[in-house]
């Protein structure tokens, strides 16, 4: 048997006892989607710290966010896996004697020896207060399902009136790389019940947004209903995003209902193939691209990462410079979700730049209409519209390994005829053209990023 934080478990429920929940009516089906009207952007633990985040480590890039990116758009601060684990460890998980903090409804708490402030019971709170009052976001990671420890000790399920978490699990799909929890059989009495208690308790702490992982492959529609639902009538705005993936395409219509961002592929690291991978499966999920439900690119493996991470050692990202602008400007043409995934404290200029390139900031906020115009023989063209002041923006990529190549499009294609105003958005060059084409000569992994405006 594990072992457990008792005196957690009993602080915590004294703490829960005198916490006003602030019970408000349910929000109304789809409501949520006007919580990510723009594709969220902040930082979260994992590429850097893996499961062993502490709280001074959130705080000082929290810290950092604040002060050098907030006024960019950047606001969320993750804290993702196992923040509950006292004794976790870096490069694969400690499964072989975890000790968990958790209360008696099969909640976990976080682990106090990690986050000293979470101690007498309040949870992360404070750590969300500190942030909110920076004008920031607080995020956290979980796993799908009931801990297998309250399962075992058959705990009760909080506003279940009597069930306790042995009635409403199964073994069936099992994470298979994390085993801390069993499945919710969504259909059991109390399974509802179990997911709108954890909401409640996260409620309470101020979380702002959740990632919620071993949802998308396979895809667990069941739980995700159970999830949509718990958000739904918790009575704060919690963003969701399911992860990691590949959520399949088939469930498109399921999750762009019930999710405001899902993972496309599973994790992207520092290295080409990963970025390859994801530009190939993403090219089904453009028609998804919406206002509130957006399709996500993962993490950004840039800046310094793996200080105690799970793939290498402690480093400054393996990518070229070349590699880092065609990352940056797809996860930013996409309008996917962007989450650094680096030690922010650890910036150089460089990587700082990436990440508050107003233009492209603008371009991420404000476009609509994405849409890939081709991906063929490793020559790849993306583009968008903005419809507040008529630019039309145009990617190309050259994904290929060997060969500098000429990429360019008809700017017919872009609706766009006579001359036409072209900044790159990434040096700030402008010019004009007057030809019926625009493109670039770009070097192996490179990529280019315009702004065109006609002039009539």
């Amino acid at each position: 048997m594990k072992k457990t934080n008792l005196l957690a478990m009993m602080v915590g429920t004294f703490f829960l006892s005198i916490v006003s929940t602030a019970q408000t009516k349910p929000f109304q089906k789809e409501e949520f989607k006007q919580w990510a009207q723009t594709p969220p952007m902040g930082w979260n633990s994992w590429d850097c710290y893996g499961p062993t985040v502490e709280e001074h480590e959130v705080k000082a890039n929290a810290d950092y966010m604040a002060k050098e990116l907030k006024k960019f758009g950047w606001e969320y601060v993750v804290v993702d896996i196992r923040w509950f684990v006292e004794n976790d460890k870096a490069g694969g998980y400690n499964q072989t004697d975890p000790r968990y903090v958790i209360d008696q409804y099969g909640r976990y708490l976080p682990a106090v020896n990690r986050f000293p402030s979470a101690k007498d019971g309040q949870g992360f709170k404070p750590l969300a207060d500190y942030i909110h009052k920076k004008g920031l976001k607080f995020g956290i990671h979980i796993m799908r399902g009931i801990p297998k420890k309250a399962v075992e000790d058959k705990m009760p399920i909080k506003g279940a009136k009597g069930i306790t978490a042995d009635q409403i699990y199964s073994t069936a799909l099992q994470c298979e790389w994390l085993r801390d929890n069993y499945t919710v059989v969504a259909d059991k009495p109390g399974a509802q019940e179990y997911y709108n208690s954890i909401f409640e308790l996260y409620a309470q702490w101020g979380v702002d947004f959740i990632k919620i992982d071993d949802l998308s492959r396979p895809y667990h529609e069941g739980e995700i209903n159970l999830i949509r639902n718990a958000i739904d009538n918790c009575g704060r705005k919690i963003v969701l995003s399911t992860s990691p993936g590949e959520t399949p395409i088939s469930a498109a219509q399921h999750v762009s209902t019930h999710a405001n961002m899902w993972r496309m592929v599973d994790d992207v690291w520092d290295t080409w193939p990963h970025i390859t991978h994801l530009m190939d499966v993403a090219q089904k999920w453009y028609p998804y691209i919406a206002p509130g439900t957006w399709p996500d690119c993962d993490m950004i493996p840039l800046g310094r990462i793996s200080i105690r991470g799970e793939r290498g050692n402690d480093r400054m990202t393996r990518l070229t410079k070349d590699e880092q602008y065609t990352l940056i400007t797809f996860f930013n043409i996409f309008k996917s979700p962007l989450f650094f995934g680096g030690d922010l404290p650890s910036n150089d200029a460089f990587t700082l730049s990436l990440l508050t390139n107003k233009e492209v900031v603008k371009m991420h906020n404000e476009s609509t209409s994405v849409k890939q115009l081709f991906q063929k023989d490793g020559k790849i063209a993306v583009t968008s519209k903005n419809a507040k002041d008529g630019s039309v923006y145009l990617a190309l990529f050259n994904i290929s390994d060997k060969d500098s190549e000429k990429v360019s499009v008809n700017l017919s294609e872009l609706g766009i005829s006579g001359t036409a105003e072209v900044l790159n958005m990434w040096t700030g060059e402008k010019s004009k053209t007057t030809s019926k084409e625009i493109g670039a000569d770009l070097k192996p992994h490179s990529s280019v990023l315009y702004q065109l405006k006609s002039k009539k």
